[in-house]
């Protein structure tokens, strides 16, 4: 099966958001609203429940807070505008994916990735996206559901990565 297509920067940021909620910075994904919600608790405290509130204090925590609650947005969105530095530059994408794996084609490089390393999958309303085996999921290849040259050769993409990778 094969898939034509060149990558969009909503591609890569889809399979940016996919790589980091499965991979190492999903602690940290889970770990920053919390951090968020607790330094918005520490500024009403300070603000209404402590005698004078200190406008230093309260400015660092209210700070504190905006960035957490804005940094996941910031990391999907500075992550993917790198990789899609490098991605968008080679043009035109040619994937075959078989029974033995992902073969990935470019004007500039050529890779091929046997099952046992893109062992787990996912799929978003646009494409598939697979993800290493290693703990902080690093190695991701994103095939675009629009790259198939027939509609129904979704459902068989879709059958041939079940055979073979665990989904997710």
């Amino acid at each position: 099966m094969e898939l034509v297509y060149t990558p969009t920067r909503e591609d890569v940021a889809d399979a940016v958001r996919v790589q980091l909620r499965h991979g190492a910075f999903r602690a940290l994904r889970r770990l920053l609203p919390v951090a968020a919600v607790v330094a918005g608790l520490v500024v009403v405290l300070e603000l209404f429940v402590a005698g004078e509130p200190d406008p230093v204090f309260v400015a660092l925590m209210t700070g504190l807070g905006l960035l957490c609650a804005v940094l996941p947005w910031l990391t999907v969105r500075a992550t993917a505008r790198q990789v899609y530095a490098l991605v968008g530059r080679q043009g035109e994408f040619r994937a075959r994916v078989d029974e033995d794996g992902v073969r990935l084609v470019t004007r500039d490089s050529e890779a091929v990735s046997r099952w046992p390393m893109l062992p787990r999958y996912t799929e978003t309303p646009t494409q598939f996206v697979l993800l290493s085996a290693d703990k902080g999921r690093v190695g991701v290849a994103a095939l675009p559901k629009r790259g198939l040259a027939d509609p129904a050769d979704v459902d068989r993409l879709r059958a041939l990565l079940d055979r073979n990778l665990d989904r997710f």
